[in-house]
C-alpha cells in the first residue's frame, strides 16, 4: 500500500521554506505522493454545510486560507524529483476547464509526469458565488469539464460540445507527459461521486472514513465499474483519515480493507517541525510498505 501525505497549505506557515523542506524530506523517506487542497476564498459566516465535520464548519480560519494548489505543486515539482504531486481536491466546476487543462498539462510537463488530478464538486456555495460560477448542476458540469480536460490532453484538434460547455476545434500543446493525461481521482462520498469514478476516473479519494467503513462503498464502486465495463484494478482507492487519528494499526486495517493508499493528514507548522513530524510517521510508513 502507498503512503501519502495530505498537507493543509494554510497561511502563515506554508512558506516557500516550509514547502522546500517538505519536498526534500518527503523524498528522503520515499513518500509516494503529496496532496494539497483548494479554497480560493473562505468566509467568517456561511450557510453551507462542511461535510467532514459534525458541526458543519470547516476547521480553518478565514484569515488563514490555502495556497492555490497548482501553483503550490509547481513549486514542489521544482524542489523534488520523484514524489507524485496531487490535488485533493481541485474544485473543478468553479474553474474554467480550458485554463485548468492547460495548467495541469504544464505541471505534468514540468514535473516529468508526476501529477495526479483530484477533483471535487465543492460544498461551499458562497465560494461559487464569489467566483461567479453557478452552484446548480455543478455535478453535471463537472462531468462535462472532465470531458473537456480529456480532449485537450489527448486529441488534436480538441473539441467538445455539451450542455454546459462548448469547445470549438482547437489545439493545446504541450500535451501532458503521462499518456492519456494525469490520472483523475474523484473526491466525495456520495453515490454520484462513485458513479463519476466509474465513468471517468482512475482513483477514488475518500475523506474522514474509518477502515470499517470502506467495504460497502468499494463494493458499490465495483458494481458500477462492472456496469461501465471496467474492473476494480483500474481504480486506486485512497483514504485520508483526516479528523480521525491515524495509527500504525489503523494503517494495517486500511490495507486489509482493500485501500490502495492512505494519506496522512500532515500537521507541521514550520519548516523546522517537518523532519520530526515525518519521523513520527515512520512506523506508519513501514506498515504501509509491508502491506
Amino acid at each position: 500500500m502507498h503512503f501519502d501525505l495530505w498537507v493543509p497549505t494554510a497561511a502563515p506557515f506554508a512558506t516557500s521554506e516550509f514547502l522546500s523542506v517538505l519536498g526534500r524530506e518527503a523524498e528522503a523517506r520515499e513518500i509516494h505522493r503529496i496532496w494539497v487542497g483548494e479554497h480560493v476564498v473562505l468566509f467568517d459566516q456561511y450557510e453551507s454545510h462542511y461535510p467532514y465535520a459534525a458541526d458543519g464548519r470547516i476547521p480553518i480560519s478565514s484569515e488563514s486560507g490555502l495556497l492555490e494548489p497548482l501553483s503550490t505543486l509547481t513549486f514542489l515539482a521544482a524542489h523534488t524529483d520523484a514524489v507524485r504531486l496531487g490535488t485533493a481536491m481541485v474544485l473543478l466546476p468553479q474553474r474554467n476547464p480550458v485554463y485548468t487543462a492547460k495548467e495541469v498539462a504544464t505541471l505534468d510537463w514540468l514535473s516529468d509526469g508526476r501529477v495526479d488530478l483530484g477533483v471535487g464538486v465543492g460544498w461551499l456555495k458562497e465560494e461559487f458565488d464569489a467566483v461567479a460560477a453557478p452552484w446548480e448542476r455543478r455535478g453535471a458540469r463537472t462531468d462535462e469539464y472532465l470531458e473537456v480536460l480529456k480532449t485537450l490532453w489527448c486529441d488534436d484538434p480538441s473539441e467538445f460540445h455539451g450542455a454546459a460547455y462548448d469547445l470549438p476545434p482547437c489545439s493545446m500543446f504541450p500535451k501532458p507527459i503521462q499518456a492519456g493525461g494525469p490520472p483523475i481521482h474523484v473526491g466525495g462520498e456520495s453515490t454520484a461521486a462513485l458513479r463519476r469514478v466509474a465513468r471517468y476516473a482512475q482513483g477514488w479519494h475518500s475523506f474522514n472514513r474509518l477502515p470499517e467503513d470502506v467495504a460497502e462503498p468499494v463494493a458499490r464502486l465495483e458494481r458500477m465499474l462492472d456496469d461501465a465495463g471496467r474492473t476494480r484494478s483500474e481504480v486506486e482507492v485512497t483514504v485520508c483519515p483526516y479528523l480521525h487519528e491515524l495509527t500504525p494499526d489503523r494503517v494495517s486495517q486500511y490495507s486489509a480493507a482493500g485501500v490502495d493508499a492512505v494519506a496522512a493528514l500532515f500537521l507541521a507548522f514550520s519548516a523546522d517541525e517537518v523532519p520530526a513530524a515525518l519521523d513520527a510517521l515512520s512506523e506508519h510508513m513501514e506498515r504501509a510498505a509491508a502491506s
